[in-house]
Order: structure tokens, then C-alpha cells, then sequence
């Protein structure tokens, strides 16, 4: 029988795919241990919880945002996620939700569910036997190789931390990357965004 103790995860790094350039990779990491689960997912998902992460302010809201807008509204608070099931390296979520002391579920997919616990700031959960399927357990020296390297995913898809790659934004000072990143923003242009951030991160790692 599967092992159903939540356990709480925290996101970790979000980057690029390297073998699928159209998708990103979210990798949620054990809060009380060293085991970190990769999952892929699409660039408008990565958008929406790069632009909740980082505090950014689209000048129209994205549909993430007009989705907490709406349980507001009504009252309705996310109270937790839980990934709560592997098929077919699928993964499926759930929000765990309150109103008027009613708790209500309802499915979602993975990446809709952690764009939306970014907005609420809402804990999120996976079980045990997801993670024994799933997981990557990482020791430290492990953690510095891949902070220029590649991790595993699910089915052999790879996440590299885009933070910590160089590319054509190297060449940009900080003062120019922030002028730019208030420039996208107004352009609504959230890839190119999350980008610079990205680059504006790994400078300050490095400072």
C-alpha cells in the first residue's frame, strides 16, 4: 500500500529544459531532506510562477492571477497543494481549498497548481511513494557539480539551473539588466523576463 504522509516541498529552481527548448523544468525540493523532484512543464507556466517568485507586476493580470482574483472574490482561500499522484510520468495535483469552513478539492494540473500556490503562498505536498518514484537524492558535492551542470528528470528529461549559465545578457551591466527587465515587463514579455532575472541572479550569487 502507498505511503500517503505529506510531505512539504519548496521550489527550488526553475530553468530551461535542456532536451525539449520549449519547456522548463520546476524542481521542487524535501523540506526536511535532501530528495529534489524535477518535473517538466510549459514556458507559459514557468512565466506565471517566475512573475509570482519574483514579485513582478504585469500591467494586465495573467490568467493565474485573475484566477486568485476570482477566490478572493468569493471568499475562497488556497489553504495547500498536494501532488497527489504519478501516472504514466504524468504528474496530477490537487488544491485544497476553504470557504466558509468547508474544505473543497479541486484537480488541477502540476504546473497550474504551483503558479497558484506561489500567489496565495500556500505550502505544498507530495507523498511518499511520488517521490521514492520520482525523486533525485542529491549529497552536496552533487549540488555544486550541478550548479553548472544538469540534473536528471523524470522519463531522462534534464533540467539545467538557468541562473547559473552564461549567455548574451552576460554582457549587460546590472543597471542595464534591471532598465531592461522594467522594459519587458511593460512589454508584457514574461519569457525574456524571467531571463533577465535569471541573469541578475547569478550575478548577485556571485557577488
Amino acid at each position: 500500500m502507498a505511503d500517503m504522509r505529506k510531505i512539504q516541498l519548496d521550489i527550488v529552481a526553475l530553468s530551461h529544459s535542456v532536451s525539449q527548448s520549449h519547456n522548463y523544468a520546476v524542481v521542487l525540493g524535501e523540506q526536511d531532506g535532501s530528495r529534489r523532484l524535477p518535473i517538466v512543464i510549459g514556458g507559459f507556466e514557468a512565466q506565471a510562477i517566475a512573475v509570482a517568485m519574483e514579485r513582478m507586476t504585469p500591467n494586465r493580470p495573467l490568467t493565474h492571477d485573475l484566477f486568485k482574483n476570482a477566490l478572493d472574490t468569493f471568499d475562497i482561500d488556497l489553504k495547500e497543494v498536494i501532488i497527489n499522484d504519478l501516472l504514466d510520468g504524468i504528474f496530477y495535483a490537487k488544491l485544497v481549498c476553504l470557504r466558509k469552513g468547508e474544505i473543497i478539492e479541486i484537480d488541477s494540473r502540476t504546473s497550474d497548481a504551483l503558479a497558484m500556490a506561489v500567489r496565495f503562498n500556500c505550502p505544498v505536498y507530495t507523498y511518499e511513494f511520488i517521490l521514492d518514484t520520482a525523486g533525485v537524492i542529491l549529497d552536496e558535492s552533487q549540488e555544486e557539480e550541478d550548479e553548472e551542470g544538469e540534473k536528471p528528470v523524470l522519463q531522462e528529461k534534464e533540467v539545467s539551473k538557468g541562473s547559473k549559465r552564461k549567455g548574451p545578457l552576460s554582457s549587460y551591466s546590472i543597471e542595464a539588466l534591471q532598465k531592461m527587465l522594467e522594459e519587458v515587463l511593460a512589454e508584457e514579455n514574461y519569457e525574456k523576463a524571467a531571463r533577465i532575472r535569471d541573469e541578475i541572479n547569478r550575478r548577485r550569487d556571485k557577488s
